[in-house]
């Protein structure tokens, strides 16, 4: 960050040489660089992340009133996604190149290779210019339905396809043919046999994806001026706010790494078979 051209303090108005060497060296940014990731490691080690370059608010603050937006929009994304994924995988594996498999596998691919943010200005566009059925975003608002939309259709599309690919690998196993010989109801073969081993790949994309939707997607979240972390963390890089960037950088690598752990527990609730050692 500090190899980037200017810095928190350089605005479009020149400030006093005298003021700026001033802020300058109440944040430590006069020291060298080793001296000031020594002085930040040991802030970081007593939970003190300091406060905002550019409005001297504690960070502790600023991160605890913007999660929970970041974090709600999330969990309604990821919800939507893995149920939706994992019903329109199923659906595409047990009607194997029929018409709806076919749709199915066409949308996905669509969306696949559409870029959130992409999907978001074309949603605005729609429903907000087009059709009127949105007025508009505020900071904070409560009307989520297209973020959750925007950010929920390309990890949806992902599952859809991985899902319907695990399905046609364990539909194809000796215990599904094994559990029809012995007159197992076709839903329960499927749904219960099947399906409950199809979703261990499913899983291992999951994790990770709910850690990084929790956060909220950056860019999303500044087209729909939601004030959550994301639109957050873009205006700090903006502004060069060092102490803001890297608190929200840690904070969110903290939230993968419990995303993950997570996942392995899960591991081990979907299929018994495997060991936590």
């Amino acid at each position: 960050m500090n190899a980037i051209p200017g810095g928190p303090f350089n605005k479009e108005k020149a400030a006093n040489p005298a003021t700026l060497a001033a802020l300058e060296a109440r944040y430590n940014l006069d020291k060298p660089l080793p001296t000031q990731y020594v002085i930040y490691m040991q802030r970081i080690l007593k939970g003190d992340f300091g406060v905002s370059l550019t409005n001297g608010r504690e960070i502790s603050s600023i991160i605890g009133e913007s999660f929970p937006v970041s974090a709600k929009v999330g969990i309604c994304a990821a919800i939507m996604a893995i149920i939706i994924g994992i019903v329109l995988g199923s659906i595409a594996a047990l009607m194997r190149n029929q018409w709806p498999d076919r749709v199915i596998v066409f949308l996905t691919t669509l969306i696949t290779a559409m870029p959130s943010f992409v999907l978001a200005t074309i949603l605005l566009y729609l429903f907000c210019l087009k059709l009127g059925w949105v007025s508009g975003f505020e900071a904070g608002t409560s009307n989520i339905v297209l973020p959750v939309f925007a950010l929920s259709l390309s990890p949806m599309a992902y599952i859809t396809r991985l899902t319907k690919t695990s399905m046609l690998d364990a539909l194809g196993q000796d215990y599904i043919r094994t559990a029809r010989a012995k007159g197992v109801s076709q839903l329960k073969t499927i749904f219960v046999h099947g399906l409950r081993n199809a979703l261990i790949p499913v899983i291992t994309y999951v994790g990770p994806m709910i850690g990084s939707i929790l956060t909220g997607s950056l860019v999303v979240e500044t087209i729909f001026n939601l004030g959550g972390l994301g639109s957050k963390f873009i205006s700090a890089i903006t502004n060069r706010d060092y102490t803001l960037i890297m608190a929200t950088t840690i904070f969110l690598a903290v939230i993968m790494v419990i995303a993950n752990l997570l996942t392995d527990i899960v591991y081990k609730l979907v299929d018994p078979r495997i060991k936590l050692d």
